[in-house]
């Protein structure tokens, strides 16, 4: 009767770990955020277990089902689309509501892809802070001002079809010398992280459509 947290990759099949296949292979149950996404991990490495979907639109029924497999003494593996499951996904309302049940909770160590840019952006990363995804509209503004004595590095996602509107408000509002790295399709084929100011950055997508994800990591004041 245990629920594992078991991270998967970020886009290299490869960065799978040991831990998490054999926990994948032996446990009852996956539930998955895409059932069709992971099946691409899971036919490369020859998994066979049942996988039943929970994701964003999965309502209490859904989790109190996933609950009562465990109760019944079943062992349940939670994955994401990608990287480890509860960082900008659904999966700490079912991991929450496992913990009041006084279910064992596991948590396997794996890819995650806000650390991932964080260690290759050249930014301190002895103190930081993790925003997920910004608000599309309301609430921008005030997050990126309270970000102008921000002593401490700031890592979020954001879409391709937003990603240079962003780079401009916070330019905007920060100023032309703030450090940034941005991460996109990290440890997939195309691969790239561009680091500089704010308005070097936002040059650079001048003269090429931006694609795929990215994440943006925004250097200290101090910096």
């Amino acid at each position: 009767m245990s629920l594992y947290i078991v991270p998967t990759p970020i886009g290299n099949l490869e960065d799978v770990t040991l831990r998490a296949l054999r926990i994948l292979k032996e446990v009852d149950v996956i539930a998955a955020e895409d059932t069709r996404h992971s099946k691409i991990l899971l036919q490369k490495y020859e998994i066979t277990t049942m996988v039943i979907s929970f994701h964003s639109h999965s309502d209490n029924h859904k989790i109190e089902h996933i609950i009562r497999l465990l109760e019944s003494g079943k062992s349940v593996a939670l994955i994401s689309d990608a990287g480890t499951p509860g960082i900008s996904d659904p999966g700490f309302t079912l991991i929450s509501r496992a913990i009041e049940a006084g279910i064992s909770v596991i948590p396997l160590p794996g890819p995650v892809a806000f650390v991932t840019a964080l260690t290759a952006s050249g930014l301190p990363m002895d103190k930081c802070v993790y925003l997920g995804f910004l608000p599309i509209k309301k609430g921008r503004q005030t997050l990126f001002q309270s970000l102008k004595e921000e002593k401490r590095t700031v890592v979020f996602y954001e879409s391709p079809h937003r990603i240079i509107r962003t780079l401009e408000q916070m330019a905007s509002v920060l100023g032309d010398a703030r450090k940034v790295a941005v991460c996109r399709e990290l440890t997939k084929i195309h691969e790239e992280i561009l680091r500089g100011t704010l308005p070097e950055i936002i040059a650079s997508f001048k003269n090429k459509k931006p694609r795929g994800e990215f994440t943006v990591v925004l250097g200290p004041a101090s910096f």
